[in-house]
Formats: structure tokens, C-alpha cells, sequence
């Protein structure tokens, strides 16, 4: 596949006469990594992606498409499958410093299904309008996928090398159970990450306006666990006129139920401890949160628009998503079998055990579907300060906080390996722009000049890390 070269697909008319020519003298990138980040993002989202999971997707275009542009980097890009079609790319840049630590750069290829008929444009479209990207994958997350390409493209054409190794990896099956992609990668590719103690992926560092002068950019240090469940009732098959003391969709029914209706206690996780005392600090508050009788959904409610980043990680949750009962209306089936979407605190996975048993009852069986662990990564550390510092320097009216993820990212199957994530995909974000609300939403798109600013701060970061 060709790059393109149609000057359409930038955004921003201005032409540089030379093409490494730095937009700011603070960074390191040129005009053509900026162009390219917009052109990689629309071109990503024109590969059609889809994961409706069961194993139907192939990300090899897209995984060919960027081992193409590595290559053309000076990097040696390898594509990795576990079933033909499901595509992986993994590339390693050598830093200047071979004493210190790899670190993990990593992003998924695949995306959620889009229905065309919903959206303004085409959802596969890849449109540049209005300095807008649209199209699926714009946010989760073509557009981290494009910014990366875009600064390491950058920095071979200056000569420009970081302090520490560092390893790309583009996944895919994120979207799915990633069996194909991070999965397969860390069980059987393990090698190819050494050295790794650290990564970052998407989910993060984006601007949430939290009120007038209250840009807020969340930088993910956790995630809740995958708790994926199947229930199954068995009863007594039977006549539907007569009375069945053993109705299998009953008994289910029953249990379903108890689930959605349970109020998980709070448990306040560290990094969540540390994500209300920074929020809380910024609107004047300072809570004692040991103090007997502390009540953090009071607290919640003194937030704001801020609480969102919080509410759904105090406590585990557990969601009926799906019923299946039965063929034909009169008769009564001997089983019934539904699916509940479980997320797990980190700590919280034995309280989880304990209480589907009781909610569940001795007639209703549950076993995971798919599980992932729980995940929490220092607030405290180097790393965090640098990911700060990284968004302060190209930002300095923002606020950057420490927050976990209510869902979960690759990051979960890197941590087989030793690996500590966060959620760092920045992006500065004008006020009334959703970003949370795109994630699999209608009408997914991010705009040009968030890329820009995204693919500086990587670029100060990566190299200096």
C-alpha cells in the first residue's frame, strides 16, 4: 500500500519548506509528523477492522500498514499470528542508554462494529472536516496508533534516538477476548518484550473539562478486572399450562435479578484514593477518607462533572447483559442460561466470588466466560511524575490526576510479563467535546489539533523517558 501524499488529507494549509522544520522549539517533531498523524489516522480508520467477536475480524491490513511505515523507519517490524488473518506487529527501537529499562508502547488495530445508518458520515470513512477526524477508530484508538507511527517516522529523519529501549507493539483482538492478540503475545512471544518493565496505551491523558478554567487530563493507574459470567439454571422440562415447582427460566430469572439489584459496598482502592484527593483538593475540599462514618458518594456529589472519572471504580459491579431460555412458548425449558458483566476492584476478586455464590443460590450455576485481572499501577512513581510533567509542559493551565479504568485494555495481558501499564494516550480536547461518550459511540472522531498536541507530548516523553 502507497502512502498517500494528497495534501487534502491535512487539516492545517500551512506548508513547511523544510520538512523537518520544528513547529516549537520545545519538541522534536517536524511539520510532516504532525500532517502524518492526521493522514495515518484517517487512513487506519478507511482499513475496516471490525471485531464482532467469535474470531470475526482481520487486522492484517491494517497490521501491514503499519509494519510498512516502520520499515520505511529503519525499524524491523515482525507480524505475528495465532490464527491466519489476526495480525500482530511488534517493533523494538534501541535507546541511547542500554542500562535502563524497555518500555511498552502499545495499541490495538481492531474496533467495535458501527452501523453506517447512525452516523453523520461514513463510519469507515476516515473524513477530514471541519480539522475533524471521523470515523471508528478515531478515539479507540486509531488515532494513539497513527500518533506513534507518526513520532518514531519523525524521529528517523532527525537522526533523534530515546534514552531507553523501546518496544511497539499493535495488537490485535483487543475488542474481544485478545487471545489473538496480547494474549498470544505474551504467552508465546515473551522475548520480544524483555527488558519491558513498564507501558503505556490508551485510555488516558485526554482533557476532561470539569468546569469553567478546570481542565482535567486523567492518567489511568488501574484497571477494574474482567469478571465475564455465564449462569445456568437447570429445572424440570414441562407442559407451560401445568405447574412446575422446578422452572429452570424462574429460577434464573430470580437470580438475575438479586444481581442487578445488588449494591456493591465501596472499596477504596489506592489508586482511587488518590484520584478524590486530588479532585477533591481542586474544588477546595480536603476529606479525611478514614475518617468513621466518610461518605464518598457524598463526596461524589461536591465533584461535579469530575465524579464521572471516579464513580464507577469505588466498588465492583455486576451487570445482566444477556438471557437465553428456551424454543417455543408453551413449553417449558429444562435450562436457562444468562450473562452478566462482571469488573472486579483490584483486592476485590474474592469478595466477588463470595457474593455471586450467595446471589446465585444452590440452583443456579455461574462460571467465568472470560476473566482478566485487576490491575494498579503506582501514582507515586518516576513514571507517573514524568507522564505528569510530559502534559504540564504542553499545557500548563491543565490538571493532570491519577484515575482506573471501569473497563480494561491490553495492559492486563502485558502484566503476565511483569509489565505495569498506564492509560497514556494524550490528547487536548476543546470544551463540549465528549471524548468518554465516542468510546464505541456514534459518530467517533477526534480533531486535528488534538493529535498534534498528542503527538508532541509522546514525543517529549518517549524520547526523555
Amino acid at each position: 500500500m502507497a502512502e498517500a501524499t494528497d495534501p487534502r488529507e491535512s487539516a492545517d494549509p500551512r506548508e513547511s519548506t523544510d520538512p523537518r522544520e520544528s513547529t516549537d522549539p520545545r519538541e522534536s517533531v517536524d511539520r510532516q509528523a504532525l500532517d502524518e498523524s492526521v493522514t495515518f489516522t484517517s487512513e487506519l480508520i478507511r482499513i475496516d477492522t471490525t471485531n464482532r467477536g467469535g474470531g470475526d475480524c482481520r487486522e492484517r491490513p491494517a497490521a501491514e500498514y503499519v509494519a510498512e511505515r516502520l520499515a520505511a523507519a529503519g525499524l524491523e517490524p515482525a507480524l505475528l499470528e495465532r490464527t491466519p488473518g489476526r495480525t500482530n506487529v511488534v517493533a523494538r527501537i534501541e535507546g541511547t542508554d542500554p542500562s535502563a529499562d524497555a518500555l511498552l508502547v502499545h495499541g490495538h488495530l481492531d474496533v467495535v462494529p458501527a452501523e453506517a445508518d447512525d452516523w453523520s458520515v461514513h463510519p469507515f470513512s476516515g473524513e477530514v472536516r471541519d480539522g475533524v477526524v471521523w470515523g471508528r477508530g478515531a478515539i479507540d484508538m486509531k488515532n494513539m496508533d497513527a500518533m506513534v507511527l507518526a513520532v518514531v517516522r519523525g524521529w528517523a529523519r532527525a537522526g533523534v534516538r530515546p534514552r531507553r529501549d523501546i518496544v511497539i507493539a499493535y495488537t490485535a483482538d483487543e475488542e474481544a477476548s485478545a487471545e489473538d492478540g496480547s494474549g498470544f503475545l505474551a504467552d508465546r512471544h515473551a522475548a520480544l518484550f524483555e527488558g519491558c518493565t513498564e507501558g503505556i496505551s490508551e485510555s488516558g491523558a485526554f482533557t476532561f473539562h470539569a468546569g469553567p478554567d478546570m481542565p482535567l487530563y486523567p492518567i489511568a493507574a488501574g484497571e477494574r478486572g474482567t469478571a465475564w459470567l455465564k449462569l445456568t439454571a437447570h429445572g424440570k422440562a414441562g407442559h407451560g399450562s401445568k405447574v412446575n415447582k422446578a422452572n429452570a427460566v424462574s429460577t434464573l430469572a430470580a437470580a438475575v435479578a438479586r444481581i442487578g439489584a445488588h449494591e456493591w459496598p465501596v472499596r477504596l482502592t489506592p489508586t482511587v484514593r488518590a484520584a478524590l484527593t486530588e479532585l477533591a483538593a481542586l474544588h477546595g475540599i480536603h476529606p479525611d477518607l478514614d475518617a468513621p462514618g466518610f461518605d464518598v458518594d457524598e463526596l461524589l456529589g461536591k465533584l461535579g462533572p469530575a465524579a464521572d472519572l471516579v464513580a464507577p471504580t469505588i466498588r465492583n459491579s455486576s451487570n445482566p447483559t444477556m438471557l437465553e431460555a428456551g424454543y417455543k412458548v408453551n413449553v417449558i425449558p429444562g435450562h436457562a442460561t444468562a450473562f452478566i458483566d462482571g469488573r472486579m476492584v483490584p483486592g476485590g476478586e474474592d469478595e466477588f466470588h463470595a457474593t455471586l455464590d450467595r446471589l446465585t443460590g444452590p440452583d443456579v450455576d455461574w462460571e467465568f466466560h472470560h476473566r482478566e485481572v485487576p490491575l494498579q499501577a503506582p501514582v507515586d512513581s518516576p513514571t507517573f511524575a514524568k507522564l505528569r510533567a510530559a502534559i504540564e509542559r504542553f499545557d500548563p493551565a491543565g490538571h493532570v490526576v491519577p484515575y482506573c479504568m471501569s473497563g480494561g485494555t491490553d495492559a492486563k495481558q502485558f502484566s503476565r510479563l511483569g509489565i505495569t501499564g498506564y492509560g497514556f494516550s494524550p490528547l487536548k480536547l476543546p470544551v463540549g467535546f465528549d471524548y468518554q461518550a465516542l468510546f464505541h459511540g456514534v459518530d467517533e472522531r477526534v480533531p486535528v489539533d488534538a493529535l498534534h498536541f498528542g503527538v508532541r507530548v509522546l514525543d517529549h516523553y518517549l524520547r526523555t523517558a
